[in-house]
């Protein structure tokens, strides 16, 4: 969590990769189809509910689990290029591309890395750091599903996306779907929606737009909930402490728009509290160490309520003990009350 770059640097690289995009002319969406696919999941965890969710999609079965240090097939199903889904948890995820063996070195391309949600969070940064975040690799924005555990027989992941209703122009409006961008994402397309989970295909920068639009949701609501002295809920911030979440979010996306050149699409406020209220009553709001930074990797400003609320959770609730935070004269104002409830509980 770095707060001394410059952000004319970063707004000038975001604005060249544009211009790179529009000089480039592709500008049509090649639909890969689905097949056995190759799914590469940690060494050093007994299970993986995303490589199992994966692999559950798949109608035949087939897909080839493999751990890091294993040799990729020459061809599946006489196909020489084919998906390979990196499930790795995002802790791993640097190490793995850092050593990546000459054997696999040439399939980079093929490589479908997942964003989103809380196994996930944001890898971001670390695909900058490789140089894989851009227009051809293949990304999936797995926020919008569910991994159940321990799954058996017919039992699958679902979707949690949700109509909202519809638009201006009469189009249904969606909160919370599951994205896809690249090389494959036809293929990743394909295999959601046969299960029926809502899979959005678009180009790099619309999914990035989406993918930040998650990452704001896990860290703000999660942040604003995990402070409360009872246990809470995403769909508790969004009914009880609604003026506290909402500026939050506008001061993230203003950070966005400011340093990373990412503007968040029209409506997310309203997509983000819809979700809330619709997938997330019984999930309970938290902040993990483990996951602190790909959960809060958004830039932070001194003054923002995040790092506000940030040090408030470290020094007043005791957790994220171990995180260095940026320091703050400020604490969280008295609305960290809530708004009262109909039965006058806060």
């Amino acid at each position: 969590m770095n707060t001394t770059h410059k952000p004319y640097i970063i707004y000038n690289t975001a604005i060249k990769e544009y211009q790179d995009f529009l000089a480039s002319g592709k500008q049509e969406i090649t639909l890969e189809k689905d097949g056995t696919s190759v799914i590469v999941k940690s060494a050093t965890q007994p299970t993986s509910l995303l490589a199992d969710s994966i692999a559950c999609l798949n109608p035949t079965k087939d897909d080839i689990i493999l751990t890091p240090g294993e040799t990729l097939p020459a061809s599946i199903d006489d196909r020489v290029s084919y998906p390979i889904y990196i499930t790795l948890p995002p802790q791993e995820l640097n190490d793995f591309l850092k050593n990546l063996s000459p054997e696999w070195k040439p399939r980079i391309g093929d490589f479908v890395f997942l964003s989103g949600g809380p196994l996930c969070g944001v890898i971001e940064p670390i695909l900058k750091k490789y140089g894989y975040a851009r227009d051809t690799m293949t990304q999936l924005l797995c926020g919008g599903f569910s991994t159940p555990e321990n799954m058996v027989g017919t039992r699958k992941p679902r979707d949690l996306s949700c109509n909202i209703g519809v638009d201006a122009q009469g189009e249904s409006k969606w909160a919370g779907e599951t994205a896809t961008c690249g090389k494959w994402a036809g293929a990743v397309q394909e295999r959601f929606e046969t299960n029926d989970i809502r899979c959005k295909v678009g180009f790099y920068r619309e999914w990035r737009r989406l993918m930040w639009e998650r990452a704001s949701f896990d860290a703000v609501f999660n942040l604003v909930g995990a402070i409360r002295d009872e246990p809470t809920t995403p769909k508790d911030v969004a009914l009880y402490y609604e003026q506290e979440t909402s500026d939050m979010l506008w001061q993230v996306t203003s950070s966005l728009r400011g340093w990373l050149a990412v503007t968040l699409l029209y409506g997310f406020e309203e997509r983000l509290f819809e979700l809330a209220e619709r997938r997330f009553g019984e999930s309970q709001c938290e902040i993990s160490e483990e996951m602190y930074p790909y959960m809060f990797c958004a830039p932070l400003d001194k003054g923002s309520m995040m790092v506000e609320y940030l040090n408030y959770a470290k020094d007043m609730k005791g957790l994220i003990p171990n995180v260095e935070l940026p320091k703050t004269d400020n604490r969280p104002s008295a609305m960290l009350q809530g708004n009262l409830r109909a039965d006058g509980v806060v």
